[in-house]
């Protein structure tokens, strides 16, 4: 059964991996690699409260096998919205679990923490995650010009229904 964990010091080799994936840099913003170091001090300091870090990264997980993982960013209390971001591992891909761990999250911001927006920037030849976020009732509500030096982006956004 898919489900969404807080983050723990054994995720530290997949999120290694992940963070120095280059070829995902242009949609994350990174700009340099992350140290084994720098990101166990993360997991160490993380509280996977929302509220005290601004965010909150979440593991995607299926019976024990790590998938991915998905972020509220940008977290804006006082306006009840936040950016979502999402990495499924390239061997885990088009097998519904970006979807699904979509809509675990979706049931957690609007249920659990009642807010009011959410949204995503997506390439915009990133058709894959823009099908999902639309089939989950997502909008694309602009498109955000020379947004990478790659491309444009969209911009989805889903209001609390």
């Amino acid at each position: 059964m898919l489900r969404l964990r807080k983050i723990e010091p054994s995720d530290l080799p997949f999120l290694y991996q992940w963070e120095n994936d280059a070829t995902m840099w242009s949609d994350s913003d990174t700009h340099n690699p992350l140290s084994r170091h720098e990101l166990r001090q993360y997991i160490e300091s993380s509280m996977g409260d929302i509220y005290r870090d601004g965010q909150l990264r979440l593991v995607i997980d299926d019976e024990g096998v790590t998938l991915g993982c998905i972020d509220l960013f940008d977290f804006d209390a006082r306006n009840r919205k936040a950016a979502i971001g999402m990495y499924i591992a390239p061997n885990m891909r088009g097998k519904g679990f970006g979807k699904k761990s979509v809509e675990l999250l979706l049931d957690y911001v609007f249920d659990f923490l009642k807010l009011r927006m959410v949204y995503a920037i997506i390439g915009v030849k990133n058709h894959s995650c823009s099908r999902i976020y639309e089939s989950l009732g997502f909008v694309p509500s602009s498109i955000l010009k020379a947004w990478t030096l790659e491309d444009d982006a969209i911009l989805w956004q889903k209001l609390c229904d």
